[in-house]
């Protein structure tokens, strides 16, 4: 645990990481502790197979990888610092992790979901927060610090800065913007309480609208439809990918609209639509089957 605690604070200090990505380090190690029972110094590649395939039985692939990733960052800095002369992770690679693809919705229910009635201040806002996430492809994050000065309304374009703090700038199209600005101009000042707030979506507390909050309010609207899917953000943002590329939109705008840092990560969404269009032919075209 020395040598945890050691390798924490070189996260820290040297490595600069961020409190919420060093206690996830931290968890992982001390995990492992737990169930190796072990002097660190002992430990082998057999003590690590064992603890994967412990780890197999209990979580994903992806938080399988991510407990390699934690071991491997801390048995490198134990080497680098002449701890240990060699890694029982040396030979140890990342597991292969099962391509799924992206969940959705449909055209038609994006429309039931946006279709609810607006009669308070907080429809509009709610209104206004789901027509821009589906049309612009925010990340929830990207959306509740959303500022005025982000909105250039007269060239109907938003900017953002998203992973990395790159920024990127984003059309929208006329529907979101006019529920916007219609947001803005009329009902968010009644959402207002003593201070102010350059952010543009308040809570009914009259403060900016945290991630949370907007998934609340998401599942909310949900539950008063018949959509009987799960309806996340980044559902939403999903949507507003393939949405773009079944209608003919070029990969590299999709990527530079969603702010994937490479083009692999953005041409998932083709796999989707091959998927509809095959349905679609398997469906409508009156020899696609055999009968």
């Amino acid at each position: 645990m020395n040598y945890i605690d050691s390798y924490l604070l070189f996260l820290k200090t040297e490595k600069k990481l961020g409190k919420i990505t060093i206690e996830s380090y931290k968890l992982d190690l001390e995990d492992f502790i737990c169930f190796i029972e072990k002097q660190i110094i002992e430990i082998t590649r057999d003590d690590i197979v064992k603890y994967l395939s412990y780890l197999r039985g209990k979580i994903s692939v992806r938080s399988v990888n991510r407990h390699i990733s934690s071991l491997k960052g801390f048995y490198n800095y134990l080497l680098e610092d002449g701890y240990i002369n060699n890694s029982p992770l040396e030979d140890i690679s990342v597991l292969k992790v099962p391509r799924t693809l992206p969940k959705y919705l449909t055209i038609s229910e994006v429309d039931k979901l946006l279709n609810f009635p607006l009669n308070t201040p907080y429809d509009y806002r709610n209104k206004a927060m789901i027509e821009v996430m589906y049309a612009t492809g925010l990340r929830v994050s990207e959306l509740v610090s959303l500022e005025y000065s982000n909105v250039d309304f007269v060239n109907s374009i938003i900017r953002v800065t998203g992973k990395g703090k790159k920024t990127r700038l984003i059309p929208i199209g006329e529907i979101a913007c006019y529920y916007l600005n219609l947001y803005i101009t009329e009902y968010r000042n009644k959402l207002l309480n003593k201070e102010s707030y350059n952010e543009l979506f308040l809570n009914n507390h009259g403060k900016p609208i945290t991630r949370q909050g907007f998934n609340y309010i998401l599942e909310n609207i949900k539950m008063s439809t018949d959509i009987d899917k799960d309806i996340t953000p980044h559902i939403l943002r999903h949507s507003f990918a393939t949405h773009l590329l079944e209608g003919g939109a070029d990969l590299r705008s999709i990527q530079e609209m969603l702010g994937h840092e490479n083009i692999s990560t953005t041409n998932i969404y083709t796999e989707v639509v091959d998927d509809v269009l095959r349905e679609n032919y398997d469906i409508y075209h009156p020899r696609a089957r055999e009968e």
